[in-house]
């Protein structure tokens, strides 16, 4: 006995002293990598961010100002102590997210339509006159609506005039018959979530005009309003001019490009975006602020040299930067000014002022402090695909590029060896640039769009010099040539290339291939591919390889992704079950497509068959009244007519209805969703086993948050 606990004493000091080493091996390595330590206060402040969004209910208001005030009390407390000090920081910055998070949604709460109104008269400034394939869709500030007091009514709605709008104007003040419901819910448990951007957006109802819109009398608007609708009149002019000066998709997507107005893309256009992995050319970002301002930089300054007496007197470098963030800015205001594109004008300023001021231009530290600076401003839009994809497309090419800086020396060598030398860095430094950006962007593309690019590499090889050399240089003359009647000039240039990028994609998309569908991956892995990839970039020496574990592990939980078995709409007009071979069998495929295409994407699902398309062989069958759907040794009633309760009730082990369900009189079924479950709770999702199913509604996936309609049977 005595010799036992002997050896468990052993084993035990044994392990003691293990981890002492760890730990001291730990505080060592930090300490080597102390410079790098600011890095992590946006990763901090965005895992407190993400905390607060997580939450199943609101917290109390002062809990995130009350958690940085104790943190930063700590912190002094502990000033002596380098250790204790700098865990209390780390505390304060993850508070400090979470309490920039709550300001946010403070400031940004207002009223949310909760019932559908019909035909309801609507009186509003209109911010926003978008083109769209049919029709306009304008947004409208401070509406006065029929029926509803101020108190009830949202700072902005949202509608579809499938007639047009011609002549309407930011600015305008406008009367329209409108159908207006609350921004959707999502589609499924786990799903886009548009009421919640909607929410930030002050975006409180959404609908279509029943005919044509009414200009009205306006009130004179104040100083900042009138600046905002001039920038979104001239977006109009200049995008109405683009697509008159060029055939129909050349014209949309210059447009896009041009002016940030997407909306008169074709969807066939889109789709061969998507799936050759360049619809990142379409959505305004990084690339296309930097691409501006490096254009308007190096004319600039070429020009400058020009002039030997200017050129040897001034310093022309900051004058063309100075210049350059000017045209970046006019830029970001031409396109809309939405977060992505401050968030990708804060990074590019951030950068040209590096250049004035001498220093390096992109270095970690300056990403750092622009992503600071985004979630301070904007916490929802850590959240976004276009944040994640951004900022981590943009920290693993600077970790990438640093690393070959320090132990290949590329920089050094870039200037030496003829024209084909340079030539041949030059494709691989493209290519290494859209294999890094890729690879880092590749998991929120997939967790985001349930879709992989796999010859994206191969398209942006072609795609992305070709809108650097020749698409954009081109778009700045046309927007140059615009005040003197001659855009044309640029404009026909410009279609060639917009013609070639839309060849290309053309062409990748049809290749064999060319995209991947992935089912939805949990948010865990997600977040577990985002540490390690956070901690492979931020760190420089050889345990930054640490890294590749988390991000293997997140990657690898694709693998043990099961879809739904079941699905159901949130107003029952769509059902969904699995079959064996992953086949996605619909009540309809005509209703609901929207729903439908998100259950597909979310489950991986190749293809789609309506109910009444099912063979005998199928897991299956239907009748007039409902289907019955068996799996796992469950019997699954879908019912879509009340005469069907009776008989269902009996046989069906789970039980699905459009119609309300009186438990008393249906006691068989271990699970029941009726008409008034879809009603409060929103769309369904079951997991079917041997056990017990796994029910989840969308209402069970968002909690109770400022965003989520709450809805009662006493309503």
């Amino acid at each position: 006995m005595r010799q036992r606990v002997a050896d468990h004493s052993l084993a035990g000091g044994a392990l003691t002293e293990a981890a002492a080493n760890a730990a001291r091996r730990l505080a060592m390595q930090l300490l080597k990598e102390r410079e790098r330590w600011p890095l992590w206060l946006p990763v901090g402040f965005g895992t407190g961010i993400a905390f607060y969004f997580t939450l199943a209910s609101e917290p109390p208001v002062w809990l995130g100002t009350a958690g940085l005030a104790f943190a930063l009390l700590l912190a002094v407390a502990g000033r002596l102590q380098p250790g204790p000090m700098f865990a209390a920081l780390a505390l304060a910055a993850v508070f400090g997210g979470f309490a920039a998070a709550q300001l946010r949604t403070q400031q940004v709460a207002a009223p949310i339509l909760h019932d559908e109104l019909r035909a309801v008269d609507v009186i509003g400034r209109v911010v926003e006159v978008e083109p769209r394939r049919r029709g306009d869709r304008i947004l409208l500030a401070s509406p006065e609506i029929e029926g509803l007091p101020p108190s009830h009514t949202p700072a902005r709605v949202r509608t579809t005039v499938a007639a047009g709008a011609p002549g309407i104007v930011p600015g305008d003040r406008v009367r329209l018959l409108a159908v207006l419901q609350p921004p959707p819910a999502p589609a499924a448990p786990g799903a886009f979530d548009f009421s919640r951007r909607a929410f930030f957006q002050r975006l409180g109802g959404v609908g279509f005009a029943l005919g044509r819109v009414e200009r009205l009398s306006s009130p004179p608007a104040g100083p900042w309003t009138q600046w905002r609708e001039w920038w979104a009149g001239l977006r109009r002019d200049i995008a109405a001019r683009v697509r008159d000066g060029l055939p129909a998709e050349s014209g949309a997507v210059a447009a896009a490009l041009m002016t940030g107005e997407r909306g008169a893309i074709s969807e066939g256009t889109r789709e061969d975006m998507r799936q050759s992995g360049l619809a990142h050319l379409l959505a305004i970002s990084g690339l296309h602020l930097g691409l501006v301002a490096g254009i308007v930089f190096f004319t600039v300054r070429a020009l400058l040299a020009l002039i030997p007496a200017v050129a040897l007197r001034w310093p022309i470098k900051k004058w063309a930067a100075a210049v350059a963030i000017m045209a970046a800015a006019s830029y970001m205001l031409l396109v809309g000014a939405t977060v992505p594109t401050q968030r990708a004008f804060a990074m590019t300023g951030l950068v040209l002022l590096a250049v004035a001021l001498d220093r390096r231009a992109l270095t970690m530290r300056l990403v750092a402090w622009a992503a600071m600076a985004v979630l301070l401003f904007s916490p929802e839009a850590l959240l976004g695909a276009s944040f994640q994809m951004s900022f981590a497309a943009v920290t693993a090419l600077v970790a990438a590029y640093e690393t070959l800086r320090n132990r290949a020396g590329i920089p050094a060598r870039a200037g030496q060896g003829g024209m084909l030398s340079r030539a041949l860095l030059y494709i691989g430094g493209v290519a290494l640039t859209s294999l890094v950006a890729m690879a880092a962007t590749a998991p929120f593309a997939a967790f985001h769009f349930n879709r992989v690019a796999v010859f994206g590499l191969a398209a942006n090889i072609v795609a992305v010099p070709l809108t650097a050399f020749w698409i954009m240089p081109w778009a700045l003359a046309a927007f140059l040539m615009i005040p003197f009647g001659l855009e044309a000039v640029a404009l026909t240039p410009l279609g060639w290339g917009l013609d070639a990028l839309l060849m290309i994609a053309g062409t990748v998309s049809a290749w064999p291939g060319s995209a991947v569908s992935v089912p939805s991956a949990p948010v865990w892995a997600l977040g577990l591919v985002a540490i390690g990839g956070i901690w492979l970039c931020l760190w420089s020496r050889r345990w930054r390889l640490l890294g590749l574990v988390p991000v293997a592990c997140g990657a690898a939980a694709l693998a043990f992704v099961r879809p739904p078995d079941v699905l159901v709409s949130g107003d029952g007009r769509l059902m969904a079950v699995r079959g064996a071979d992953g086949t996605m069998w619909l009540s309809s495929e005509r209703r609901e497509r929207f729903t439908a295409d998100v259950w597909r994407r979310r489950a991986g699902a190749k293809e789609s068959r309506a109910f009444d398309t099912a063979g005998p062989m199928d897991a299956i069958a239907c009748d007039s009244l409902g289907c019955i759907y068996r799996l796992h040794g469950n019997t699954v009633a879908l019912v879509e007519d009340g005469r069907a309760l009776p008989e269902d009730c009996r046989v069906a082990t789970i039980l699905i209805s459009t119609d309300p369900v009186d438990r008393h009189d249906c006691p068989g079924p271990v699970v029941v969703v009726d008409r008034f479950d879809l009603w409060r709770d929103g769309a369904h999702a079951l997991w079917l086993s041997r056990g017990p199913p796994i029910t989840l509604s969308v209402r069970d996936h968002r909690g109770s948050r400022p965003w989520v309609r709450t809805r009662r049977r006493n309503q």
